[in-house]
């Protein structure tokens, strides 16, 4: 099986593409280890996803923190902050 990865607003600018299909390495466990590995890959994810403070996250369609865990079944969604206005 593969993770979906979906990008939105200047997320899914930065890293260039809405979303995408992804082996997980066996050490990604949280979201916080699939930011981690994310960042690794190369500048583009670091540039998109580095600041953590920034990223929020929904797996499975649900609003999650970066201790959640991840599988490889799951759907994992990042986005900015929502503002108001």
């Amino acid at each position: 099986m593969t993770m979906q990865l979906v990008y939105f607003s200047w997320i899914r600018e930065r890293v260039g593409k809405s979303e995408e299909s992804m082996q997980l390495p066996g050490d990604v466990k949280t979201v916080d280890d699939l930011i981690d590995h994310l960042c690794s890959i190369n500048e583009v994810y670091q540039a998109a996803l580095g600041n953590k403070s920034v990223v929020r996250v929904a797996v499975n369609q649900t609003h999650v923190n970066l201790d959640h865990p991840v599988t490889d079944a799951d759907e994992v969604a990042f986005f900015p902050p929502v503002t108001g206005g």
